[in-house]
């Protein structure tokens, strides 16, 4: 897939495109269904699907102080474009610029100007432009525009906030099915207080560089994955009560792991399962003892499955 940072980069060699226009963070099932719709009908018509997107969360402009927190880094959103079949991806910087920029104008100059758009796709609830003046009425009475439904699971609609609800309180399961795939958060690996290697399970340290939603405070089975290859993984979330508190951290135990050097590594940690919640412990031995439970659980609650692609 090919990805331009905004669109002044872009020299559109063809002659009209089928465009699909969204902020899809953590690119949901119900996105997927958006952006399915538009790469079928491209192929349909011989045409590329170009997907435009942003930077970031348009509240990081608009309303800051109710940013919500991303699901997903644009590297994962863009690999997910990618896998959906997407030929061409824009990423537009939202900045006050943009912000300001009416309906007509962002028709005018981005969609049809710089992607040629013949069609649009968006969803159900879409708008563009400053005041969100450019309605999914206002799309279709200008430009051949198909506006995809809601798409529901059990009778409820698939929504960020949503998944971002059962992130927060710890349903990653749940939080898995209304993605597509499991919750995953990325960083890079850095030094820790070495606690756990004291104590027999050494932990790869997670640092992350944006402002992703977390799970809850506790212990979780999942994967772990970087340049070094994929384990299965007991992973932490939390203050570290039994050791005295202090900033809140992501610790992974990778099960089976050889050992070399994981600092400085990207790493990515799939959500699989919650094991419990964050504990205090009257000793370390007691903090040993439940940590050699939780990685005989993990084992257990993943032997059955394969790790996710």
């Amino acid at each position: 897939m090919q990805v331009h940072l905004g669109v002044g980069v872009l020299r559109a060699e063809w002659e009209r495109a089928v465009v699909v226009v969204g902020t899809f963070d953590g690119v949901h099932l119900g996105h997927q269904e958006v952006i399915r719709t538009a790469v079928a009908d491209a192929r349909r018509q011989e045409l590329p699907c170009v997907l435009v997107t942003f930077d970031r969360h348009p509240a990081a402009i608009l309303a800051p102080s109710r940013t919500p927190k991303c699901l997903a880094p644009l590297q994962e959103n863009l690999a997910q474009f990618e896998r959906l079949g997407v030929g061409v991806t824009s990423v537009l910087p939202f900045d006050a610029e943009l912000s300001r920029m009416s309906a007509d104008r962002f028709l005018s100059e981005i969609l049809l100007g710089a992607t040629k758009a013949s069609e649009l796709v968006v969803g159900h609830d879409f708008a563009m432009g400053n005041g969100r003046e450019g309605t999914t009425e206002w799309l279709t009475q200008r430009i051949p525009t198909k506006v995809v439904p809601p798409f529901e699971i059990d009778g409820e609609r698939v929504s960020s906030s949503d998944i971002r609800r059962s992130v927060s309180s710890g349903d990653v399961v749940r939080a898995a099915r209304l993605l597509g795939r499991p919750y995953t958060l990325t960083g890079v690996i850095v030094s820790g207080q070495r606690l756990g290697r004291q104590l027999g399970f050494p932990t790869a340290n997670l640092a992350r560089s944006i402002d992703q939603a977390l799970p809850a405070d506790g212990v979780y089975a999942g994967w772990f994955e970087s340049a070094t290859g994929r384990y299965a993984a007991a992973a932490a979330i939390g203050t570290r009560p039994a050791v005295g508190g202090g900033a809140r951290t992501i610790e992974a135990y990778l099960l089976d792991y050889p050992g070399a050097s994981l600092y400085g590594l990207s790493a990515r940690l799939e959500f699989v399962s919650r094991l419990r919640s964050e504990a205090d412990f009257s000793s370390l031995e007691a903090l040993k003892e439940q940590m050699a439970r939780d990685v005989e659980e993990t084992r257990g609650r993943l032997a059955t499955l394969m790790p996710s692609q």
